[in-house]
């Protein structure tokens, strides 16, 4: 083909019926307009030779056409709308690639491919969080919904994620590729961790020579440390908030997780996880925790229904926080070191702080069976 395309050339190339040369010319002319090279007349004359082999009987052709232009974002709409509606041998590189194609063309093809379609879509390098919504609403193909977590390029807000979870929580490929995510909301993780949890409980109870009891008791503290470790440094308020909301709502608020998370020095769990407990406004919480008399904090506590004996380790966990409001760069494991020396100094008769996490642990055990009693 010369470098001028000219209507001479368009019957040339169109005149010879093999299918091998009109995949070759859809190469060709493709190749001349990806160049940039191209005139207007000869722009608008390339054009027209795309409209015409978009329509091609033969699948080889469409799909030469569709490979040779995914990567330009000048290709007229049509013919990218075109090519991604057709079968995926010819749709699937426009689906992953091409820039042409719209949110909107992306969700309404979703509807119409099939699961390698679906996959296709999923695997481009930008999703919309529009789109990605639209695959986990319409796709039924768990390898569709895993390629689509594992893509760090898809916008997968956290209501989607929800979604993903309430259909295929139980699907190993798909929450370990959420879990693999660079950024997960605090609530979403916290539901993989119950998820795993309870996987492990029943790997435990099914394989290894452990009572019920003794599973139970250890599936619930490793969930516990493993939730509390998701409060970081610096976590949202209105996520935090979110989070005790999730755990009240799926029984998964325990007295136990409440007194982990205090003393790592989560005062904002602490605050909400107790003002839902009393059923009262955050900010009346931390008005009553923060009373300099302790005067509130004992009696939103009974309210609560807390363990007595746990009072003081709140209180000198509250007193820690205080303290290092004003240290700037102490971390959790320096929180938990001075937590540590107060409650030997606070409680030292009563308590072996070198056994917290367990002390917990046995509270958790001698409530549950108390409530049972």
């Amino acid at each position: 083909m010369t470098d001028n395309l000219t209507s001479t050339d368009i019957q040339e190339l169109l005149s010879n019926p093999t299918v091998e040369n009109r995949a070759e010319a859809a190469k060709k002319v493709s190749s001349k307009f990806n160049s940039g090279e191209l005139s207007d007349s000869e722009r608008k004359i390339a054009e027209d030779i795309f409209k015409i082999m978009v329509r091609d009987a033969e699948e080889r052709v469409r799909a030469a056409l569709s490979e040779s232009l995914k990567n330009n974002p000048d290709v007229p709409h049509d013919v990218a709308v075109s090519l991604a509606n057709d079968v995926v041998g010819v749709a699937g590189p426009m689906l992953e690639f091409s820039e042409v194609l719209t949110d909107d063309d992306l969700k309404a093809i979703v509807k119409s491919q099939d699961a390698e379609g679906q996959k296709a879509i999923a695997r481009r390098e930008h999703l919309s969080a529009d789109v990605t919504d639209a695959i986990v609403e319409n796709s039924d193909s768990e390898d569709v919904i895993a390629t689509l977590v594992s893509n760090d390029g898809a916008d997968i807000q956290e209501g989607t994620m929800g979604k993903v979870i309430d259909k295929y929580g139980e699907v190993e490929s798909i929450s370990d590729s959420m879990a693999n995510r660079a950024q997960l909301p605090i609530s979403v993780a916290e539901r993989l961790v119950s998820l795993v949890s309870e996987k492990v409980r029943d790997h435990l109870v099914t394989h290894h020579e452990m009572t019920a009891d003794m599973v139970m008791d250890l599936f619930l503290s490793a969930r516990e440390r493993a939730t509390v470790s998701l409060l970081s440094d610096g976590a949202d308020v209105m996520d935090v908030r979110k989070l005790v909301e999730q755990l009240h709502e799926h029984g998964r608020l325990t007295e136990t997780l409440i007194f982990r998370a205090i003393c790592m020095g989560d005062v904002v769990f602490f605050e909400a996880a107790v003002a839902k407990l009393c059923n009262i406004p955050v900010s009346n919480a931390y008005k009553l925790i923060h009373d300099r008399g302790n005067m509130g904090l004992s009696a939103i506590y009974r309210e609560c229904n807390l363990s007595p004996e746990m009072l003081p380790i709140v209180q000198a966990a509250l007193e820690v926080a205080k303290d290092m409001e004003t240290s700037a760069g102490e971390d959790r494991v320096r929180f938990q070191q001075r937590m540590l020396e107060r409650i030997l100094t606070t409680c030292e008769d009563d308590f072996d702080p070198e056994n917290l996490d367990y002390f917990i642990t046995k509270l958790g055990s001698s409530k549950a069976a108390s409530a049972a009693a």
